[in-house]
């Protein structure tokens, strides 16, 4: 693991309005900024309270945004922001719509496609204003500078990372969380928590990253089955929408590993949601990789209030009973993914390299699939 004079870079908005109620401030912003073309983009969902943002004039609103966009999804909004021309793009959603929110602060008039910026620091500098309002506690997208669109052509992530798609202004109000379900609280949650331990052991994990990494497992471990449990639960919210925001934090200067690599094929070819996908596949990677991280599979676990580990079946088996105490499907046959697909899903994980180049522990493409078996 990098020791702590490593280089590193940790970016996060210029501004971060937090707590309940801060919604009403993006009005406030945008008016004293001087934005008049304001386009929100949001999930079919958030489209019936755009008035909470309390933005002022005309609101040109793209309300299509769906669970796992690809790019069909990103060509409508692209085509709603060129007829526009906002001089503010506000995401107001979950990592969907804040994801599809930056490209589109990003590619109108820059004569890119989202295929010529896939990859780091390929966009052009923006001509807008970008605000990100979270509304479920699970991507802490709205702290990052990386967004996810699926290729329909062949079923993978395109990710693109630039600094041209840090937000302005960041706006974490956690009672935009209390109407969330239980099983996606549940999933959301587990898709915060999954972002910090795997930021946590990784390759390239950091001290500076450690302390977001650990305090949001630890937030997700006292307050997830709280707000399970009691959605109107405000201090759970709280925690939630914290952990969120560090797994956000981890993100940009050490990223995922193995954890996500195995759980995007079962999104991007079983349209499996991206935090139920996590949550399944989170303890067989734990497991996998605490032979070789044991001290801070040790962490992981207490920070979660649960049992100390490091034998690979202990491990399994206490993540296992965390996630499925949350009411969560914990086997992808009951995802509905066919069992004669677990081999084109592995030969799909073993080549996301970007992360599976982060695992502390190798990771073969037989070992991928074993997971699968056992998950299945």
């Amino acid at each position: 693991m990098p020791a702590v004079d490593a280089p590193l870079r940790l970016v996060c908005p210029p501004v971060i309005e937090f707590g309940a109620g801060t919604v009403a401030r993006v009005g406030a912003w945008a008016k004293a900024r001087g934005c008049r073309r304001p386009l929100v983009v949001a999930d079919a969902f958030n489209v019936g309270r755009v008035e909470l943002l309390g933005l002022d004039g005309p609101v040109a609103v793209f309300g299509d945004v769906v669970p796992e966009p690809d790019i069909p999804n990103l060509d409508a909004l692209l085509a709603t922001a060129t007829e526009t021309a906002p001089d503010l793009v506000v995401g107001f959603g979950g990592g969907s719509a804040m994801d599809l929110a930056k490209l589109a602060a990003v590619l109108p008039g820059s004569g890119q496609t989202i295929r010529d910026v896939v990859g780091v620091g390929r966009t052009r500098p923006r001509c807008c204003a970008l605000v990100q309002v979270p509304t479920t506690a699970g991507t802490g997208s709205e702290g990052g500078i990386r967004a996810l669109v699926t290729d329909p052509a062949t079923r993978n992530k395109l990710a693109v990372e630039s600094l041209d798609m840090l937000a302005d202004l960041a706006v974490v109000d956690p009672d935009l969380t209390m109407s969330v379900p239980p099983a996606l609280t549940a999933a959301t949650g587990v898709d915060a928590m999954a972002h910090c331990v795997e930021a946590y052991t990784n390759r390239r994990a950091h001290p500076l990253i450690d302390f977001y990494a650990i305090e949001g497992i630890r937030q997700v471990g006292r307050h997830l089955a709280r707000a399970v449990a009691d959605g109107s639960d405000r201090a759970a919210r709280r925690g939630l929408a914290v952990a969120s925001l560090y797994g956000g934090f981890c993100l940009g200067p050490v990223n995922t590993a193995a954890g996500h690599a195995l759980a995007y094929p079962l999104g991007t070819r079983h349209h499996v949601p991206h935090g139920a996908a996590n949550a399944l596949i989170f303890p067989h990677v734990l497991a996998f990789n605490a032979p070789v991280v044991p001290e801070k599979t040790r962490h992981v676990l207490a920070a979660l209030g649960l049992p100390a580990a490091t034998d690979e079946a202990a491990v399994r088996d206490a993540a296992y009973g965390f996630c499925a105490a949350l009411g969560l499907e914990m086997r992808l046959s009951g995802l509905g993914v066919p069992e004669d697909d677990l081999p084109a899903m592995a030969d799909e994980a073993f080549v996301i390299r970007r992360l599976l180049d982060n695992n502390p522990r190798e990771i073969s493409r037989d070992e991928i699939l074993a997971i699968y078996r056992t998950a299945f």
